[in-house]
């Protein structure tokens, strides 16, 4: 995508790439999982797909290249849904895109104590401070992470945080994916 910033890795340059993607959809998207694969690789194997995908003229050898998978059931809980799969091979990496509400840390003092998943999440939905937030993960099979946040105030290419460890809990479970 042209207007995804460069960045140091093939790997943040991929999870830049998702948030582009997803940003392009606009708010209120469903979550949205991704296999990474290696372009190279993908030119090599997969010609027909490559070129579908536009990538039969590219000159970089050391990207990787998202391909989205099919919707997540939406009745289907994000952990358990995710430890139902188990990724071929050719794969190199998963990304995974979800939108959720977040709090400042100052708001962690006032949570009531004693809350089921369902109050929490409209005790959250309803705090003054609450933020929207577009979270994209990404992790390869050898243990690499990046993270991409994009706060729905703040909606702009530039304002796009990334970081290894922003969201330790999802890469975690992106991670499992690939486990035997």
């Amino acid at each position: 995508m042209s207007n995804t910033p460069m960045a140091a890795s093939p790997l943040t340059r991929a999870v830049l790439e998702i948030d582009e993607y997803a940003s392009g959809l606009g708010w209120d998207q469903p979550a949205r999982l991704f296999a990474l694969v290696d372009t190279a690789r993908l030119r090599a194997e997969e010609p027909a797909l490559a070129a579908q995908l536009g990538l039969e003229d590219e000159q970089e050898s050391s990207g990787l290249t998202p391909v989205e998978q099919d919707e997540i059931p939406a009745n289907s809980p994000l952990d358990e849904f995710l430890a139902t799969i188990a990724w071929p091979d050719a794969v190199a990496g998963c990304a995974l895109t979800v939108e959720r509400l977040m709090l400042p840390p100052s708001a962690e003092a006032s949570v009531p104590e004693g809350l089921d998943d369902r109050k929490l999440a409209r005790w959250v939905a309803e705090h003054p401070d609450r933020q929207e937030v577009r979270m994209t993960v990404a992790v390869l099979r050898d243990g690499a992470r990046e993270s991409a946040l994009r706060l729905r105030e703040k909606d702009a290419p530039t304002e796009v945080l990334t970081g290894s460890d922003l969201v330790p809990g999802l890469a975690e479970a992106l991670a499992a994916t690939f486990e035997d």
